[in-house]
């Protein structure tokens, strides 16, 4: 437990007690029955502070196997306790000062200075506890404290009426003692109302005011969420439970996903710092999805790498087919497996009627160790590429040239620039064509990897 929130605590449960001892004995010894029903209310201070320095003891041990989200609500508990407290003393208090004014002959109240020096203290005492309450329980979000403070702030109020009684009573109206105890009694009520009902709303887990649109706000513009599926807020204690049901689409990767989430649990965050959120995305189909984004999609989740997907509609038949890439060491039918398996999974979303086939081709995983080629080759590669690039016409100012040999080989790669407005289709052709024919010259070449950019407008 928070070592603040216990010395404040005691601190507040010492002076309860002191405070109930002394209106005691200076309301019997005047007979005075507002200060008898003030120090019936400092009194069930003293008891509600012993509950209350309980609770927070409770309230501060971390969640446990039986209780998943933590004990906050003990100090709910105590609160409500503390409001069966308040309810009772105004019973007893209406009841004793309606007596008294209905009696023909009024009690004799004997006013003096130690009762005026007792109830002025008592003020002064609640003042700068509920000042020491209000900042702890605010700062640990701790309802048994709040619930003090407010009871202690109600004290100050009943026991000014009490002094306006007595100095009532002294001016000689003797009834002014009984119905200062009515007052009392009234502003005990307007407490144990105010008390009960936030007692009441956090044991039936109601949401902070304003809570629930704030956040659902927040996860409705967060990008990438689609809707707001659900949204349950509880308070617990100190915490702000907080469970989220939100939809992503489907197509998008997992590491998206996860920034999506952790982007929107920060901004609840922001706003909320004592939040525990948890935040589930389901990811939904989107109408504009395409065919090859559902592909994608379907390979990726078999951890499958597949490219040059192609669609076509043949009739009303609708025919796809890509080249998968699998680790170049496995054996044939594990790899068939493997293609097989991705192209029922396409046929499933996309209809039985689909007709779906596959290329297998050796995915390299391993690392090859490589090195530069001697410079006077490297040079005569570029010269190559630059009289191929010249013949073809397609392509110009080849540069970056890089040529490096390993155990499959020599891979060659080379940057060149193309028309800016011609279309991707004939840029991979003319790159695809220039590869061809430099490989026909350098046949110990075994791959060639070209970047096209466009010319400087």
């Amino acid at each position: 437990m928070s070592s603040e929130k216990r010395k404040v605590a005691l601190w507040s449960l010492l002076a309860s007690g002191v405070l109930a001892a002394s209106k005691f004995v200076v309301g019997i010894m005047t007979g005075s029955l507002g200060i008898i029903s003030d120090a019936f209310h400092s009194l069930l201070d003293f008891g509600a502070t012993i509950i209350t320095y309980m609770a927070i003891r409770v309230s501060d041990r971390p969640p446990d196997r039986t209780h998943h989200f933590g004990h906050g609500k003990i100090e709910s508990v105590a609160a409500l306790a503390e409001t069966a407290l308040l309810v009772g003393t105004t019973g007893w208090i209406v009841y004793e000062a309606i007596s008294r004014l209905a009696a023909v002959e009024q009690p004799h109240v004997e006013v003096g200075w130690i009762a005026i020096a007792v109830i002025v203290g008592s003020i002064l005492i609640d003042y700068n506890r509920v000042r020491a309450l209000r900042r702890v329980a605010k700062k640990y979000k701790s309802q048994a404290l709040e619930a003090d403070a407010l009871n202690f702030s109600t004290d100050m109020l009943s026991s000014a009426v009490v002094l306006v009684g007595l100095g009532l009573t002294w001016l000689g109206y003797p009834k002014a003692d009984a119905l200062a105890a009515i007052g009392v009694a009234m502003f005990i009520c307007v407490a144990a109302w105010r008390l009960g009902k936030r007692t009441l709303d956090a044991l039936m887990d109601a949401a902070p005011a304003g809570a629930y649109d704030k956040i659902a706000t927040i996860v409705r513009e967060a990008d990438g969420i689609l809707g707001l599926e659900r949204l349950r807020i509880r308070p617990v204690g100190a915490t702000l439970f907080v469970d989220i049901d939100a939809t992503v689409g489907r197509t998008l990767p997992l590491d998206r996903v996860a920034a999506i989430k952790s982007a929107a649990i920060d901004t609840i965050l922001d706003a909320f710092p004592e939040a525990d959120v948890s935040f589930t995305a389901h990811p939904v189909a989107l109408d504009d999805e395409t065919v090859h984004d559902k592909v994608m999609l379907i390979a990726r989740r078999r951890a499958l790498a597949v490219h040059h997907i192609t669609v076509q509609h043949i009739g009303e038949r609708l025919s796809v087919s890509f080249d998968i890439e699998v680790d170049g060491r496995l054996p044939l039918r594990e790899a068939h497996e493997m293609a097989d398996g991705l192209e029922k999974a396409i046929a499933d979303e996309l209809g039985t009627d689909v007709e779906v086939e596959s290329h297998i081709e050796p995915l390299h995983v391993a690392t090859l160790d490589g090195h530069d080629v001697e410079e006077p080759r490297r040079e005569a590669y570029t010269a190559l590429l630059s009289d191929l690039s010249r013949i073809d016409g397609r392509l110009s100012q080849v540069h970056n040239v890089r040529a490096r040999t390993n155990d499959h080989g020599v891979f060659v790669t080379f940057h060149c620039r193309v028309d800016p407005s011609a279309p991707v289709e004939a840029v991979h052709a003319a790159v695809d064509d220039l590869e061809y024919a430099f490989r026909q010259r350098a046949p110990e070449v075994c791959r060639v990897i070209a970047h096209a950019e466009p010319l400087p407008e």
